[in-house]
């Protein structure tokens, strides 16, 4: 979940079938057919979901209310971040639900294809950083400045990292800053990627048990910080000049970003109270982990997570509704 989230987070995957060609205006994708045939006189959506837990709340909540209160079939389809761009300037899927800032397909698609528009915040704010567990940082408070880190690299050694301190990182399909970080700031640390956000929290969950440290990449909104309270390192302060640089040469903190929603153009214009419900999707960071932590940490469907938080919770989504 991454950079692109900001650029940072640029997704090297490809999604398989479902795209013919990935990657940052590679071919026009603006052609291609939706995949998904509607039955005459059958109202549907398409929607993108990536692959943390965070993007799944949402979609899972959009879903089922969708469904239920508007009676739309609803289609969901599994794509990396830009991969997911593409899809939806092609019309393959007819919404993205949280962005965290793709600036090179946001220019190519929205400013000067037109194939996406903008469609609107989503209410929740992102970051991204290192963290370490809090009863860790209660003992060694430097730890929390990049600086000291080196003082604390024995500690975080693992059979994975060779020798130098250990910085998980989750899915190797986003593309962090990571590396780079660690090379530009002279660290005697390796990155050593979980594999996924879900292995990422189950390391996480057994170093807390076993109250070890830990070094991590991580973000927020996540749920996981209720139960494994987490402090962040602070490394050199985040600037755009530094963000413009060359990946490799990228040493400094990650933004803050406020996450948005991208709808298909078409969509937009003619998707009448779909279109309409998804730009006045919003809710808080609050609401997100309320969901995100009933599907990761309890273990329910999503659509039952989803259920559960419209129970509870009708004075939010009631204002997405198209008023009668």
């Amino acid at each position: 979940m991454n950079r692109s989230r900001t650029r940072l987070l640029v997704a090297l995957a490809s999604a398989g079938a479902l795209l013919a060609t990935a990657g940052c205006g590679a071919a026009d994708m603006t052609k291609q057919a939706s995949p998904f045939a509607a039955p005459a006189g059958v109202r549907t959506v398409t929607l993108s979901v990536q692959s943390w837990v965070g993007a799944q709340a949402n979609v899972a909540v959009a879903e089922q209310l969708l469904k239920e209160k508007l009676g739309y079939r609803v289609d969901l389809v599994q794509t990396d971040e830009v991969p997911a761009w593409d899809a939806l300037s092609q019309g393959r899927v007819d919404a993205i639900l949280e962005d965290w800032g793709h600036p090179d397909q946001e220019k190519l698609y929205v400013d000067e294809k037109k194939t996406i528009v903008r469609g609107g915040d989503l209410g929740v704010t992102g970051h991204i950083g290192w963290y370490v567990p809090k009863y860790w940082a209660d003992k060694h408070p430097d730890v929390t400045d990049w600086k000291n880190l080196d003082n604390y690299a024995d500690e975080l050694k693992t059979a994975e990292s060779g020798g130098k301190g250990q910085l998980m990182d989750g899915s190797p399909s986003y593309v962090t800053n990571d590396v780079a970080l660690v090379k530009n700031l002279d660290l005697d640390y390796k990155v050593v990627f979980a594999g996924s956000e879900a292995a990422q929290i189950t390391q996480i969950q057994q170093f807390a048990k076993e109250k070890k440290p830990f070094l991590s990449y991580w973000y927020q909104p996540q749920w996981l910080f209720n139960e494994v309270p987490m402090v962040e390192v602070k490394l050199p302060e985040y600037t755009d000049a530094c963000a413009a640089k060359d990946p490799a040469d990228i040493d400094c903190a990650y933004p803050t970003t406020p996450l948005q929603k991208f709808l298909n153009a078409d969509f937009a214009e003619r998707g009448g109270e779909a279109s309409a419900f998804l730009k006045k999707f919003h809710w808080s960071e609050k609401d997100q982990n309320e969901v995100s932590e009933m599907i990761a940490s309890q273990k329910l469907a999503p659509q039952e997570a989803a259920e559960r938080w419209i129970e509870r919770h009708p004075d939010v989504w009631k204002k997405w509704l198209p008023k009668d």
